[in-house]
């Protein structure tokens, strides 16, 4: 396994200090503040470590919510407490609160599911063109390594525990107002194992990438120009189907609105064979100061 890869799931482990508590260290990813897919990913591993049998083996998220309360910082470690609101034969419920130096971050509630069979249908995978070929986000930003300011470029240029190929992405630096629709390819950049816990927490912290950027395209403006300010304000996942982390998912996000200062996006997350393994939806602050 990847050194990158190794220690982003050392990240989302966490470490047990008590009765259905936990504590995470912080990643610096060389944004203003902590990065809101971290805590998704931790958050949702902390819940499933409190199911019922082995790190939550047997169960299936399939849904969760959660509020982005206040900013966090890289510097200090965090703490994540989980109330076990039930505990079903086929679904459990949790909330995680996951705070810092004493304040609340993040407020989630998740769901599981025990797998069973039943109705099925789903919408059809957009025909784009696969992963061969396209250029990773960080050969781009390797490319634009100039542009970063210097301290961050470390940061910008290493190698990701998640690899992602936009098509037709954006120069971030000199952006163009287009259609606020993005398509990702994205798996991790090793093999993993059999433990749900890793592959569904991988995709948690994952979809935090791309999301609300999208809502940015139609106005021609960028996230890493120092007049702008935004941030996720809450995010849903909803688990349909079971997939790997180390195999190629295609990420189709859209954004429908944009008004107050908010933008909303949405995506859906396909396999490469054509399921949809799970759908996202977010907003986010978009303020142009």
């Amino acid at each position: 396994m990847s050194n990158v890869l190794d220690e982003l799931l050392d990240l989302l482990g966490l470490e047990a200090i008590g009765m259905n508590r936990f504590r995470g260290r912080c990643q610096d990813l060389g944004f203003r503040s902590l990065f809101g897919g971290q805590v998704l990913g931790q958050g949702l591993s902390a819940a499933m470590q409190t199911l019922p049998g082995d790190s939550g083996q047997g169960w299936w998220p399939n849904s969760l919510h959660a509020y982005f309360l206040r900013p966090g910082s890289v510097t200090e470690s965090i703490e994540l407490e989980v109330s076990l609101l039930r505990d079903g034969r086929s679904f459990a419920n949790r909330q995680v609160i996951v705070s810092q130096k004493g304040k609340a971050l993040l407020s989630m509630i998740c769901s599981f599911h025990r797998p069973e069979d039943g109705f099925e249908h789903q919408t059809i995978k957009p025909d784009v063109p696969g992963p061969e070929g396209i250029a990773s986000q960080v050969e781009l930003a390797r490319q634009w390594r100039d542009h970063f300011p210097e301290r961050l470029r470390p940061l910008y240029t290493a190698d990701k525990p998640i690899e992602m190929r936009v098509l037709n992405p954006v120069n971030i630096f000199s952006p163009e107002a287009r259609a606020p629709e993005k398509v990702v390819w994205m798996r991790a950049d090793d093999m993993l194992g059999g433990s749900v816990r890793e592959h569904t927490s991988l995709l948690a912290y994952a979809s935090d990438f791309n999301l609300i950027t999208t809502a940015l395209y139609p106005h021609g403006v960028s996230v890493y120009q120092k007049d702008m300010q935004v941030a996720s304000l809450d995010h849903s996942i909803w688990f349909h189907r079971p997939f790997r982390m180390d195999e190629w998912l295609l990420y189709c996000i859209d954004s429908p609105s944009a008004s107050g200062g908010r933008g909303f996006c949405r995506g859906q997350i396909f396999s490469a064979s054509g399921e949809l393994v799970a759908s996202v939806a977010q907003e986010g602050l978009i303020r142009k100061r």
